[in-house]
C-alpha cells in the first residue's frame, strides 16, 4: 500500500512538472513574434462621424474600401450634419471625424477632445436654384447682396436646418447680410445635403451646398448653379482622432490609421482625382501637407 502511494505521488508530480514545460514552452514560442490577431486580442471596428457630403458624393464609396484592404480594419460610417458629427466626438461616441466646420473644430483641439487634427482637403460652397432664378441674382458677385434680394423678393430658400457645416456656413451669411430668416420663403429640411437639393429642386428653391454634392446629384436635379466663386464660400474639410485619453471606449490604432491614411500621398491621389472621370472636374481639391 505505502509502494503504491509513492508510485501514485511520483506519477502526479511528473504530470505536474510535464504541464509547466508545456506551459513554458508556449510562451516562449511567442516571443519575438509581431502583434496578430493569433496571439493578441485586436478591436479591427471603430466609427467614422462625417458630414453627408463626404457621403452623398461617393467619396467614401471610394476611399473606405481602400482603406479597410490596407489596414484590416472596419469602418463604421455616420454621415450626419458636421454639428452632430463634433457632437459625438466630444461624447466618446465616434472614433474619428472628418467635417468641415474649421470655427466649430478648434473647440475641440484646444481642449485635447481631439488629436492628430489633419487639413485634408478643400471644395467650395455655391447657391444653387431655378433655372428661371426668380430673384434675380445671377451674375452677382457677393453671395450676401444675392442673400439680400431672395429676402426682399420672398423667394423660396430651402435650408438644411441641421446644424451641419453646410447650414451653419449659411446662417453666417444671412447674419453677414443683416437677416434672421424666416416665413413661408424661408424651408428647413432637417436632413443631409443630398435630401435638400431635391426638396429645393421639387420646390423650385434656392439652396446653399457644396459642390460635390451637387454636381454628384446634378442628374437629378432641376437646379442651376447661379451664384459661385467669392472667397467667403471655400469649405475646408479636416480629420482627426478622438483622444483615447479622454474615453476609454476609443480605437486609437484605428482612428491614427485612418488619419494617416487620409493625409497620405497615394489618398490624396484619389482625392485629387475622384469625379473628373464623370463630371469633367475633380469635386475635392487635396491639402494635406500643404500648410
Amino acid at each position: 500500500m505505502k509502494n503504491s502511494l509513492v508510485h501514485m505521488n511520483k506519477l502526479f508530480l511528473l504530470v505536474i512538472m510535464a504541464a509547466t514545460l508545456v506551459v513554458f514552452s508556449g510562451c516562449s514560442s511567442n516571443q519575438g513574434k509581431p502583434a496578430t490577431e493569433e496571439n493578441i486580442n485586436v478591436k479591427k471596428d471603430f466609427v467614422l462621424a462625417t458630414t453627408t457630403s463626404t457621403q452623398d458624393s461617393g467619396l467614401l464609396d471610394v476611399l473606405v474600401p481602400i482603406f479597410e484592404e490596407q489596414t484590416g480594419y472596419m469602418v463604421k460610417t455616420i454621415a450626419v450634419g458636421t454639428g452632430k458629427a463634433l457632437e459625438m466626438g466630444q461624447n466618446g461616441e465616434a472614433d474619428v471625424l472628418l467635417v468641415h466646420a474649421p470655427e466649430s473644430e478648434q473647440p475641440l483641439v484646444d481642449s485635447g477632445v481631439v488629436t492628430n487634427y489633419q487639413l485634408v482637403m478643400h471644395n467650395d460652397f455655391i447657391v444653387a436654384g431655378p433655372k428661371e432664378d426668380p430673384a434675380g441674382i445671377k451674375g452677382l458677385t457677393a453671395t450676401v447682396e444675392a442673400f439680400k434680394k431672395i429676402a426682399a423678393d420672398n423667394a423660396l430658400f430651402v435650408s438644411r436646418g441641421d446644424d451641419s457645416g453646410t447650414h451653419k456656413k449659411e446662417l453666417g451669411l444671412w447674419k453677414n447680410a443683416g437677416i434672421e430668416p424666416s416665413g413661408k420663403w424661408y424651408q428647413e429640411t432637417g436632413q443631409g445635403m443630398g435630401a435638400t437639393l431635391k426638396v429645393a429642386s421639387e420646390k423650385d428653391g434656392y439652396s446653399l451646398t457644396d459642390r460635390a454634392t451637387y454636381l454628384a446629384l446634378k442628374h437629378e436635379l432641376n437646379l442651376d448653379i447661379i451664384l459661385e466663386g467669392e472667397e467667403s464660400l471655400l469649405n475646408i474639410y479636416h480629420v482627426m482622432q478622438v483622444n483615447p485619453e479622454k474615453f476609454e471606449n476609443i480605437n486609437g490604432a484605428a482612428a491614427k490609421a485612418f488619419v494617416d491614411f487620409m493625409v497620405a500621398p497615394e489618398t490624396q491621389k484619389v482625392i485629387e482625382e475622384f469625379g473628373v472621370e464623370e463630371f469633367g472636374e475633380p469635386l475635392f481639391f487635396p491639402d494635406a501637407n500643404t500648410k
